[in-house]
């Protein structure tokens, strides 16, 4: 059998996809990479919360899963959108990488609390920003657009102290000597899907495909996490660019989820935390997007939308 991998061409999504592949060709399945140049990889210059248009790294993947191009578009999970087109499903999201944020720089800085006052922070995440706002009120927080290596590139070149990523792409791409500080889970909460991989097909994708896709790509625990922090989404209605943030983390035989809102410049914040069984994840998620509604949540998502458009 012989599955078509789609993927954006950074050297992180090409990465993420060989390894999709190799465990593909451990089940015995011959496994080809076909790389899509998406929206968000074309414009970068802009901020992602200036282009306003939503699958900025997945509607053109998800175009060649309509037209059987390819069997399945693989994604960073924290890129997906809320709310898939009827056609479209997740089948299977891979095993998560540590889901923090890091702090990355060429200079031995320190910590983000021992840097001089207006330091330049780069990061193209509005929650990033939030958090930054909010926790580290003294250095100057500037966008910064492009793949990893760009990124690494600008840091270096156009007068930025340090700026924020993901764990997990870091790792993955061999940066980890550059990480000056790991950023506190529990107060720098991560988006959605942060450090998982997940694989997107067409609804009408062969069956057998798709269950040898999650026998082979599938990690339980990793998908029950990541379904409880999609449901938060969806019904919070969240879009890639608003300061949303969730992670849920397995305890024992229970599921717990801690998510919020933040607002852009990081002085308002609504969190809430809830326990549920794992089979129940969905619907944990629903749970505590329904708190924050009721705690002020639709307000502050209504001033954030208009402020970012």
């Amino acid at each position: 059998m012989k599955i078509k991998l789609g993927t954006r061409g950074s050297r992180l999504a090409l990465w993420q996809t060989q390894h999709i592949q190799s465990q593909l060709q451990g089940g015995g399945l011959e496994a080809e990479i076909i790389i899509i140049e998406t929206k968000g990889d074309k414009i970068l210059d802009r901020s992602l919360s200036k282009i306003g248009s939503k699958g900025l790294f997945t509607a053109e993947l998800e175009d060649q899963l309509r037209s059987q191009d390819i069997d399945v578009a693989v994604h960073s999970a924290k890129d997906m959108q809320a709310q898939l087109d009827e056609d479209l499903e997740i089948i299977a999201y891979g095993e998560r990488e540590n889901p923090q944020d890091v702090l990355i720089s060429h200079q031995d800085i320190g910590a983000l609390a021992q840097l001089p006052q207006g330091s330049i922070i780069g990061t193209s995440s509005t929650r990033r920003q939030a958090w930054l706002r909010h926790y580290f009120p003294h250095v100057h927080v500037k966008d910064i657009r492009g793949n990893l290596q760009t990124r690494l590139r600008k840091l270096e070149e156009e007068g930025y102290k340090a700026i924020v990523l993901a764990y997990a792409g870091v790792k993955r791409m061999g940066y980890e000597a550059l990480i000056r500080e790991k950023l506190d889970l529990d107060h720098f909460v991560p988006p959605v899907g942060q450090g998982s991989i997940a694989l997107q097909t067409h609804r009408g994708l062969a069956p057998e495909k798709k269950n040898i896709l999650r026998k082979l790509c599938n990690h339980p625990t990793t998908e029950a996490c990541i379904l409880a922090e999609r449901s938060l989404l969806k019904t919070l209605k969240g879009g890639c660019s608003v300061p949303i943030f969730g992670l849920a983390q397995k305890l024992e035989g229970s599921l717990q989820l801690h998510a919020g809102i933040i607002s852009l410049d990081g002085k308002k914040r609504i969190q809430s935390q809830k326990i549920a069984p794992l089979h129940d994840s969905e619907n944990l998620g629903k749970a505590c997007a329904l708190e924050l509604l009721e705690q002020g949540g639709s307000k502050l998502l209504q001033e954030i939308r208009a402020e970012l458009s």
